[in-house]
C-alpha cells in the first residue's frame, strides 16, 4: 500500500470546486430510472447514457471522480475506449462500487446489513487492474421506533471498516458511506442523534481496523428532517446542525466529506451544500457525491433519444456547475436561470 498515493488521490477527489458523480446504480436501480422515462434497460442503453454523462464538454471542471458499477467499469465508449481510460484522459478519477447490497439483518426486523466482504480482496485487485483508483461501500441505517439498534449500527460500522482496510491494502481510496436514511417522519433532532451514534461507531471501527484516515473519504447523509416529517427544517438549520455535529465527530485528518443527496431534490441538495460551505472554513473539504441530484433532470431530458444528447449534456453541465459553485459557498438560485 502506497500511503502517499492514497492521500494524493483522496485530496484530488475533493479538489476545490469539484465533487463526485455517483453513476454506480445497480441493475435493478438503473432499471427503475429507465422505467421512469419509458426506456428499456439494456446494456446498450445503459452504455449510451453513461457515455452521455462522461463525455459532457466542460463537466470535468466540476467533476473530480465518477463511481462506476461493475458493468460500467468494463464497458467502452462508442469508439472503443474503456470508460476508465476515457475518464482518466479527461482528468477524472474512475471509482467502483464494491458492496453487494443491503440485505435483511438476521434477528433484527426492519434493519439491514450490507454484504460483500467475502472475496472482496480479489475483486479489489481486479478493479484496480481495470483502472479504478477508489471504491465505495454503502451501509444503510433506518430510523424508526426503537431503531436503529446498537447491534445494527455496530455491525455496519465493522463491515465499513473492514472494507476500508482492504481497499487501502489494494491501493484504492475507500469512500466510507454510512447513510442514515431520510425515510420516516422523524424530525431533524432525531436524525442528528442517530447520525452522531452512527459516525462515532464508524470512526471507532476505522481506528480498530487501522485505516489511514488521510487516505479515505466520508460519504454521509446530511442532518435533515425525515421525508414524512410534517415540519421540514429549513436550509440554514440543516447546514448549521450538520456542520456542528460533524465538527464534533469527524476527525480533521479526513481530507473531505462528500455528502450523498439521498431523497433530496436537485435544487435542495445544492442549496444545502452551499449553506454549509458559507459557514466555513472547515477542517475538511465539504463536497458532494451525488447520484440522482446530478442526473435526474439530465435523464428526463435525454429520454433515450440520441437526438437529445446535446440538450441533456447541457443540463448535466449546468447541474455540475451549480454544485461546483456550492463548493465555495457561491451558489445563487439565480444561477438556475442559466439552464432555461
Amino acid at each position: 500500500m502506497d500511503t502517499v498515493d492514497l492521500k494524493a488521490t483522496a485530496r484530488r477527489l475533493v479538489a476545490r470546486g469539484k465533487g463526485i458523480l455517483a453513476a454506480d446504480e445497480s441493475s435493478p436501480t438503473i432499471k427503475k430510472r429507465f422505467d421512469s422515462i419509458q426506456v428499456e434497460s439494456t446494456a446498450a442503453n445503459r452504455q449510451a447514457y453513461r457515455e452521455l454523462l462522461f463525455t459532457t464538454e466542460g463537466a470535468d471542471a466540476f467533476i473530480s471522480g465518477v463511481i462506476l458499477f461493475d458493468e460500467t467499469l468494463r464497458q467502452t465508449s462508442a469508439d472503443g475506449t474503456p470508460f476508465p481510460q476515457l475518464l482518466d484522459d479527461r482528468g477524472i478519477v474512475p471509482g467502483i462500487k464494491v458492496d453487494q447490497g443491503a440485505k435483511a439483518m438476521a434477528g433484527f426486523p426492519g434493519e439491514k446489513i450490507t454484504e460483500g466482504l467475502d472475496g472482496l480482496r480479489g475483486r479489489l485487485d481486479e478493479y484496480r487492474q481495470l483502472g479504478a483508483r477508489f471504491a465505495k461501500w454503502r451501509a444503510v441505517i433506518t430510523i424508526a421506533h426503537a431503531l436503529p439498534s446498537d447491534a445494527n449500527v455496530q455491525a455496519n460500522a465493522h463491515a465499513l471498516a473492514r472494507y476500508a482496510a482492504l481497499c487501502q491494502e489494494a491501493g484504492l481510496v475507500p469512500i466510507v458511506e454510512p447513510e442514515v436514511l431520510m425515510d420516516g417522519d422523524h424530525d431533524i433532532a432525531r436524525c442528528e442523534t442517530v447520525t452522531a451514534r452512527t459516525l462515532q461507531s464508524v470512526f471507532d471501527a476505522l481506528f480498530h481496523q487501522r485505516v489511514d484516515l488521510e487516505g479515505m473519504l466520508l460519504k454521509p447523509n446530511m442532518v435533515i428532517s425525515g421525508l414524512a416529517c410534517p415540519e421540514q427544517a429549513d436550509v440554514e438549520s440543516v447546514a448549521a446542525r450538520t456542520v456542528h455535529l460533524f465538527r464534533r465527530v469527524v476527525p480533521a485528518a479526513v481530507p473531505g466529506i462528500v455528502f450523498l443527496s439521498g431523497g433530496q431534490s436537485s435544487l435542495v441538495a445544492t442549496a444545502h451544500l452551499n449553506a454549509m460551505n458559507v459557514l466555513g472554513p472547515h477542517p475538511w473539504e465539504l463536497s458532494f457525491s451525488y447520484g440522482r441530484a446530478l442526473q435526474e433532470d439530465t435523464l428526463k431530458a435525454w429520454g433515450g433519444d440520441p437526438g437529445r444528447v446535446a440538450q441533456a449534456q447541457k443540463i448535466f453541465h449546468h447541474r455540475s456547475k451549480c454544485n461546483g459553485a456550492a463548493r465555495y459557498g457561491e451558489y445563487r438560485p439565480a444561477m438556475e436561470d442559466e439552464a432555461a
